[in-house]
């Protein structure tokens, strides 16, 4: 899943949005919550309008899946719960925003790099399984191991938004805006608070949303190729 390179104010500003929204977010009440919310939704819908309709739709697939992962992580799984134990609003477009980041760092990584990323996502994982202290680390890791084999053109974007989003994780948990539980419900595994391996939900949802685009954009465009930003995208 490629678009033509995100432009560098693009990425600036979802950097700036994202940084400011969960500074602001963890200082206020839900009134002020939904009005960070709307600041961030405003800023995705700005960038979806300089989008072409095939990046678009991948971009609002991306907003869809990641909301009902939300809700199954958060509200029923009880994976992680935010500060006011809601979904925030803002969260949702977030993740679009994340995914753009993720793709304007792809175009910046090679193939190597990529492969050194996963591959010391591999090594903690398996290191803070046999410590006992993060458990969890190792299913997580075995999701981005399989997106990349499945999708190995992808491999580049898993390896960036799994940096990306690690930063994003690191940064909203020290600032407070959401806890991971430190037992995994249901499973019995132990995890910390963000887990290491964090940043495989993430690919995941990248890996979704590329299928999703690989098996509905055709329909939808009735066989034509996919086209973002003036390029024929790949899958």
């Amino acid at each position: 899943m490629t678009f033509a390179a995100i432009p560098r104010s693009h990425v600036l500003l979802c950097v700036a949005t994202l940084t400011v929204a969960l500074a602001v977010d963890v200082r206020t009440d839900i009134v002020g919550q939904t009005v960070v919310s709307g600041g961030v939704w405003f800023v995705l819908l700005r960038i979806l309008k300089d989008m072409e309709p095939g990046a678009r739709f991948s971009l609002m697939a991306c907003l869809v899946i990641a909301t009902i992962g939300e809700v199954f992580l958060s509200l029923v799984w009880g994976l992680y719960t935010y500060r006011l134990g809601n979904i925030p609003g803002f969260v949702p477009p977030g993740h679009v925003l994340l995914l753009l980041l993720g793709m304007g760092l792809s175009g910046r990584l090679s193939d190597a790099a990529a492969r050194v990323v996963i591959a010391c996502a591999g090594v903690y994982a398996f290191v803070a399984a046999a410590a006992g202290a993060d458990t969890l680390a190792v299913p997580l890791f075995m999701v981005l191991a399989a997106a990349s084999l499945v999708m190995p053109s992808q491999r580049r974007l898993y390896a960036s938004t799994f940096l990306v989003s690690l930063a994003l994780e690191l940064y909203g948990t020290w600032l407070g805006n959401w806890i991971w539980m430190r037992e995994v419900p249901a499973l019995g595994l132990m995890t910390t608070n963000p887990p290491g391996v964090a940043g495989a939900l993430y690919c995941a949802l990248d890996a979704l949303v590329a299928t999703a685009t690989l098996v509905a954009l055709p329909r939808l465009s009735a066989g034509q190729p996919f086209r973002a930003a003036g390029e024929t995208r790949r899958l």
